[in-house]
């Protein structure tokens, strides 16, 4: 097992780069950095900006929540527009708007100027994962779909490692305002690259090789993709258990990626320096979590044949293995054990990732940008409630460790949803309504096993 999973992933990163659907990819991989550090900046620097704001827990926690209202909104929306117009003009607007509020951000005055920012940053980044999804629907094979799914995650993970440490040596060299701006510079760099390379058809990409292009799937044109109507009916309730599983993942998740700096600070009474320290061998865990998770899937898949059991193995054991892990810091005063507990717990939890943003792509994999604006929706919802209920609870308790009990209990919830009502067949459409290069379905609507496919 071990050389088959150390084989696959040895392929797959020379693959990411030496061929140009690899570049592609690693450009994927690239935005799913930038927009977290951008993301979870100010989580790092909430304490120097709360102290020179002025701003109270309660209303520090409402920031942080800030950019979860348009993120939740704009996921569906956003899936629906890369589907429908495409990744490339999509994620043009999107990182130019994350870009413009992130620089905004160390131009803020006091707590209405900073929430706007906020919001903005929400706007900006509502669409991103969905319009990348459905890149990848287009340029990674099927059977590689867990691996993609979890390399671009392991990449937003690395930079909730890299952060800490990356913006308070840039806080202390340009000050917490003069990070902002230049990680803004940085997205528009980004941007700029994408739009000179990327293409929504591989097909149209002068490095992709006629042995790559038999190996993608088909993709459905702008002008079919503009015409059909989205499944709602049936995709919907197709991806409803998936997105209550990912909710329930996400409360944790927030948790970690708001008030982990916070809580070691003014729990523990870290400095700066051995707080991002201690945080990023956390989000360090996660990394690796992150990746293993999409190769144990797709090597499960290899060996089963059974993609619904594939996904479920992994998402199962995640939550539950994740629940046990976190269990300890609930009772423990010691900062080294609070630290490995955090540390195992998110490396477990991160597991999940992977199996389940290839869910939407098992699904339909023309409506990747809908079927998982659909799921991150749950991301997002959880993203707004979160961190404001652990701002609420330490402003009342004055306890830190006291929010992570609704942890272990949502936890244990997602992972039983997982094992019962996790999807077993993906939706299938008409050839009729399908360009001549997509595989044909019985039937609009009709349903088949994905084990099958």
């Amino acid at each position: 097992m071990a050389a088959g999973l150390e084989g696959g992933l040895s392929q797959a990163v020379k693959r990411t780069v030496t061929t140009a659907p690899g570049r592609v990819f690693g450009l994927i991989c690239l935005m799913y950095f930038i927009t977290y550090v951008d993301r979870v900046n100010i989580s790092t620097l909430a304490p120097l900006i709360s102290d020179e704001l002025g701003l109270s827990n309660i209303q520090l926690g409402l920031v942080l929540s800030a950019f979860g209202y348009p993120y939740a909104l704009l996921q569906i929306i956003g899936g629906t527009a890369a589907d429908k117009f495409g990744a490339r003009r999509t994620l043009m607007i999107c990182g130019g708007i994350w870009a413009i509020s992130t620089i905004a951000t160390g131009l803020v005055g006091g707590l209405l100027s900073l929430l706007i920012a906020r919001i903005l940053l929400g706007i900006g980044e509502g669409a991103t994962f969905p319009a990348a999804t459905r890149a990848m629907a287009s340029w990674v094979p099927a059977a590689r779909r867990g691996y993609a799914q979890g390399m671009v995650h392991s990449c937003s993970r690395l930079a909730n490692a890299i952060t800490p440490p990356l913006v308070v040596l840039f806080a202390a060299y340009l000050g917490w305002r003069g990070a902002f701006i230049a990680l803004g510079c940085a997205s528009l760099v980004w941007v700029l690259i994408w739009v000179l390379y990327f293409r929504d058809d591989p097909r149209d990409h002068p490095g992709v090789t006629r042995g790559e292009i038999e190996l993608l799937p088909p993709h459905m044109s702008r002008a079919k993709a503009s015409a059909r109507k989205v499944p709602w009916g049936a995709l919907v309730p197709a991806m409803m258990p998936t997105t209550i599983v990912y909710f329930c993942y996400n409360w944790t998740f927030w948790l970690y990626i708001t008030w982990l700096p916070s809580y070691f600070v003014k729990a523990h009474g870290l400095n700066l320096k051995d707080m991002a320290i201690f945080t990023f061998g956390i989000f360090a865990a996660g990394v690796v979590g992150d990746t293993l998770g999409g190769v144990l899937t797709d090597f499960f898949y290899r060996r089963t044949g059974n993609m619904p059991l594939a996904r479920r193995i992994v998402i199962v054991f995640s939550l539950l293995a994740s629940m046990i892990c976190l269990t300890p810091a609930l009772f423990v005063n010691d900062l080294a054990i609070i630290g490995l507990s955090l540390a195992t717990a998110f490396f477990f939890l991160e597991l999940l990732v992977g199996p389940i943003w290839a869910v939407p792509m098992d699904i339909a994999p023309e409506y990747a940008g809908t079927g998982s604006g659909i799921m991150n929706t749950g991301s997002a919802i959880a993203g707004i409630l979160s961190p404001i209920v652990f701002g609420l609870v330490i402003e009342l308790t004055g306890s830190y460790s006291l929010p992570f009990y609704g942890s272990t209990i949502l936890l244990t919830v997602g992972a039983i949803i997982a094992f019962f009502f996790l999807p077993k067949r993906g939706l299938t459409f008409s050839a009729a309504s399908d360009d001549a290069r997509a595989t044909p379905y019985p039937r609009t609507g009709a349903v088949q096993d994905v084990a099958a496919q």
